[in-house]
């Protein structure tokens, strides 16, 4: 799982070589090792919330606002760290 969320978010830069060729260097800008286990534990939780309210609703019969919103807000959060990372 690690090697995908690396990937995920790992930034790339196209450094040309020369200017009367085409050629271009791919340069790979790794994320930190901190934010791939953020966004790792992040993944988590929101598996574990998830189970939480299938759980809620086949034993209670009722949806729990307050975990959606604690789903909800982990899925932007997440979101977010993506779309930053990559720009």
């Amino acid at each position: 799982m690690k090697r995908w969320i690396r990937r995920l978010l790992t930034k790339r830069h196209f450094v040309p070589v020369t200017k009367k060729t085409r050629e271009v260097r791919v340069k790979d800008e790794l994320p930190s090792e901190s934010l791939v286990m953020l966004f790792q534990f992040a993944i988590v939780v929101i598996a574990v919330l998830a189970a939480v309210e299938v759980v809620h609703v086949v034993f209670l019969g009722v949806w729990n606002e307050n975990v959606f919103n604690a789903i909800v807000g982990l899925i932007g959060t997440v979101t977010g760290i993506i779309v930053g990372k990559k720009t």
